[in-house]
């Protein structure tokens, strides 16, 4: 995957393949013109769009990349089914500034933001130290229904997370838009502020991560089941109310992560329990954590 793959660190290289399919042809631009309006930015593998500049909604159709400037949207931002949105470039002061919603439909692919340590910028021009670094904002929620693929890193969200169902079944071979850079189809949500709750539910994939977030109210990780044994990584979160996770396969675990446990505002169930104590990292007998302790 994009992150590491059964512990084969392939961010940087995985980068690099994403910028050479944006070189095997010219961009499409979606968005011009500097008045505010609803814009469709469709594009393919060989001729992805690309999204640019100011838009009242937009309708992502095929493959649509941002890699370029600042991106202001006033209203919403829909990935239509079996389509892709990707935003993982940091130069050219490089963002996403959405004041509503962002709709995955079926099938969809959202690889949204950028950081040094746990998701090297695709353009970062040091990828063996990168630096660059995307600040995309989300001021409404996410929400994807039977997506392929949802990869979040270090954006802020000011309402929800929704991910139910999905991931492209269990299976850890290229699927979709994963394919172009050799990766299996996975979601993972890191290092993000979220001002309401996050609930990923039913989705069935290769793995999945919830890691160094800052949750404001509750966060529900159930019913899900992944391809990769070192999958279903929850830790390191801050959740100020309630943690859940309930009925996952493999059940939630440190993994190879080196994470810390969950801090928790209120209350913590099952697999997150605060009862719960499991190897850090997995697959280990000497050191173990909670993987749940209280906030306060």
């Amino acid at each position: 995957m994009l992150r590491r793959h059964k512990g084969v660190p392939v961010a940087i290289a995985a980068a690099g393949t994403l910028v050479s399919m944006v070189a095997l042809g010219p961009v499409t631009s979606a968005v011009a013109a500097p008045t505010w309006r609803t814009h469709v930015c469709h594009g393919t593998s060989r001729h992805p769009g690309e999204l640019r500049g100011r838009s009242l909604d937009v309708i992502v159709r095929g493959l649509c990349l941002v890699r370029s400037g600042p991106v202001a949207i006033s209203r919403n931002l829909v990935i239509t089914r079996h389509s892709a949105l990707i935003a993982v470039f940091g130069m050219h002061h490089t963002h996403i500034n959405l004041a509503g919603n962002i709709v995955i439909h079926k099938g969809g692919t959202m690889i949204l933001g950028c950081n040094p340590k746990s998701f090297p910028c695709a353009d970062d021009p040091h990828p063996k130290r990168p630096s660059l670094i995307s600040r995309d904002r989300v001021g409404g929620s996410i929400f994807a229904t039977d997506a392929l693929g949802v990869v979040v890193h270090n954006a802020w969200i000011g309402h929800n997370v929704r991910q139910l169902g999905g991931g492209g079944g269990l299976t850890c071979k290229p699927l979709g838009p994963f394919t172009h850079v050799h990766s299996p189809a996975y979601s993972a949500w890191e290092d993000n502020w979220i001002g309401g709750s996050i609930w990923v539910k039913h989705v069935h994939s290769c793995w999945l991560g919830v890691i160094r977030n800052w949750i404001g109210v509750s966060a529900t990780v159930s019913r899900n089941k992944m391809k990769d044994p070192d999958a279903m990584e929850v830790v390191s979160n801050v959740v100020h109310q309630d943690l859940t996770c309930w009925r996952n396969n493999p059940k939630v675990q440190f993994g190879d992560s080196h994470g810390d446990p969950n801090r928790v505002g209120l209350h913590a169930f099952f697999e997150c329990g605060f009862h719960r104590v499991i190897p850090n990292p997995s697959g280990q007998h000497v050191h173990f954590d909670h993987i749940s302790v209280h906030l306060h």
